[in-house]
C-alpha cells in the first residue's frame, strides 16, 4: 500500500509467467498513478523506490530479468513501448482496428456468404462507451493509429461522436476508416469535420454490371461519387481497395492502375484471401506476382517506393502518374514479421492475428467490473500468445475462423 511519505511500486505479471513481458505502475504520495515502460532502459528503472514489501527479492529479480530482455528488443530510435502490446517476438502493436458493427448494405463475394451471416444481438455488441473506453486503454499504451471497419462501420448510427472523441485521444495520431463507400459521399464532410484522417474505399470492379455481380447489390455510382468527393476534399491519398479474383476481375488491373494517372490515388491489389462461406480456391488466387508481371508489360519503367517496416503494401508507382498503387500480398508472400496490428470485433473480441481462429472477449472481461490493469492482463496474455506467422494460405482455407465480414475487414 502507498503511503504518504514514500512511494511503491506494484509489479502486474502476465497470465502463465515472467517469461512475458512486465509492466512497472509507481504512485506518488498525491495518490496518481505514473506509468513506467517496461521497456525503460535499467537506468531508468533505478529512480523507483524499491523499499516497499510487496515487490520481493525473486520478483525483482524477475523484473530485471524481463528489463534486460526488453532492453534487447528496444530500437534507440524508438520510444520505450508498452510491453502488454509487445509480443514474445518483439513486435510493437501500435495500429488496432475497431469493428463498429457487423452489418453492411453489400454481399461481397469474398467477404461473406450469400445467405449473409447470423448476427449477433445487438446487446453483445459494443456500446460506444465500451468501444471508446477500450479505445483509451490502447492508446494510452502506446497505440497510434485506430481504424474503423465493419460491416460497414458508416451505417453505425454514432460512428461520427466515436471518431469525434477518438480525435481528443492524446497520443493517437491517425484515425481512419474502411468502406464500401456507399454512403460515403453523403456522410464525408461530416466525417472530415469530425476529424477523419484516412479513408479507404472498397472497389472491386470498374464495370458497373460486374460490380453488381460481385457485391450482389447495386451502387457502383454512389462508390464513385465517394471517390471523387474524397478527392475533392482534399484526403490525399485516397486508398482503394481491391480483391483479384481470377475469371472475375483481373482484367481489369491495367484500368485499375490508370486510376492513378491524374488523381492522388493509391490502389492496392489484394490477394484472395480464405474465410468462412466465401468459396476460396486456390485457383482463384491471382498472385502478387503475377500482377506484378502484367503491369509491367504495360508500364515496363514501374517503380518500387521505399515504404514504412510495418506496411502491409508493396508499393509501385508509375512514373509520371499522380498516384500509386499496392500489393497486398498475404498469401503469396506473407508479411507476419512486421506485423503491427491488433483486431477488435464488434462483439467486442481481440484478434491478434486475422488469419487466426483464437480470440478472447475484452467486452466480457469490460462488463465484469474489470480495471485498467485487469483488462491489460487479458490483452497482454493475448499478445503474448501470438504465433510468429500465419498457417500459410492452404492450412488457412481449412482452418475454422469468422466470416471476413465478422470480424473486420
Amino acid at each position: 500500500m502507498a503511503t504518504s511519505t514514500g512511494m511503491c511500486c506494484r509489479l502486474f505479471e502476465r497470465h502463465n509467467s515472467f517469461r512475458n513481458i512486465q509492466k512497472l505502475f509507481v504512485r506518488s504520495v498525491n495518490g496518481s498513478v505514473r506509468r513506467m515502460y517496461s521497456s525503460a532502459t535499467h537506468k531508468e528503472n533505478e529512480t523507483i523506490e524499491l523499499g516497499d514489501s510487496t515487490l520481493t527479492a525473486p520478483n525483482f529479480t524477475a523484473a530485471q530479468k524481463t528489463s534486460s530482455r526488453l532492453d534487447r528488443l528496444k530500437d534507440d530510435n524508438v520510444l520505450p513501448f508498452s510491453a502488454f502490446l509487445t509480443d514474445s517476438f518483439g513486435r510493437r502493436h501500435n495500429y488496432l482496428r475497431i469493428s463498429l458493427t457487423e452489418k453492411c448494405n453489400l454481399r461481397c463475394q469474398y467477404c461473406m456468404p450469400e445467405e449473409g451471416v447470423k448476427l449477433t444481438p445487438r446487446g453483445q455488441l459494443l456500446s460506444t462507451s465500451e468501444v471508446l473506453t477500450l479505445a483509451r486503454l490502447f492508446v494510452r499504451e502506446g497505440v497510434e493509429k485506430i481504424r474503423l471497419t465493419g460491416g460497414e462501420p458508416l451505417i453505425r448510427p454514432d460512428v461520427l461522436e466515436i471518431i469525434a472523441e477518438l480525435k481528443k485521444l492524446e497520443g493517437l495520431k491517425t484515425v481512419a476508416v474502411t468502406t464500401n463507400g456507399i454512403n460515403l459521399s453523403r456522410l464525408l464532410p461530416n466525417l472530415k469535420e469530425a476529424g477523419l484522417d484516412l479513408i479507404n474505399i472498397s472497389l472491386d470492379s470498374l464495370v458497373p454490371a460486374k460490380f453488381e455481380f460481385i457485391v450482389r447489390r447495386k451502387g457502383f455510382h454512389k462508390v464513385m461519387e465517394g471517390i471523387n468527393k474524397a478527392v475533392e476534399l482534399g484526403y490525399s491519398p485516397v486508398k482503394i481497395n481491391c480483391v483479384v479474383i481470377r475469371g472475375l476481375n483481373e482484367d481489369e488491373l491495367l484500368d485499375f492502375v490508370s486510376l492513378t494517372e491524374t488523381k492522388p490515388l493509391e490502389v492496392r491489389f489484394i490477394e484472395y484471401m480464405p474465410f468462412d462461406g466465401n468459396k476460396w480456391n486456390f485457383k482463384k488466387m491471382v498472385s502478387y506476382q503475377e500482377m506484378l508481371d502484367r503491369i509491367r508489360q504495360q508500364w515496363p519503367k514501374l517503380e518500387r517506393l521505399q515504404g514504412g517496416s510495418a506496411d502491409t503494401a508493396k508499393m509501385f508507382k508509375v512514373p509520371g502518374f499522380s498516384g500509386q498503387l499496392g500489393f497486398i500480398t498475404s498469401m503469396s508472400e506473407n508479411f507476419c514479421g512486421s506485423c503491427n496490428r491488433l483486431r477488435i470485433t464488434a462483439d467486442g473480441n481481440l484478434k491478434v492475428c486475422l488469419f487466426g481462429n483464437s480470440e478472447v472477449s475484452l467486452r466480457d472481461v469490460l462488463r465484469s467490473g474489470a480495471s485498467d490493469e485487469e483488462l491489460l492482463q487479458i490483452i497482454g496474455a493475448a499478445v503474448g500468445r501470438k504465433k510468429q506467422q500465419h498457417a500459410g494460405m492452404f492450412s488457412i482455407s481449412q482452418m475454422k475462423n469468422r466470416p471476413m465480414i465478422l470480424i473486420g475487414g
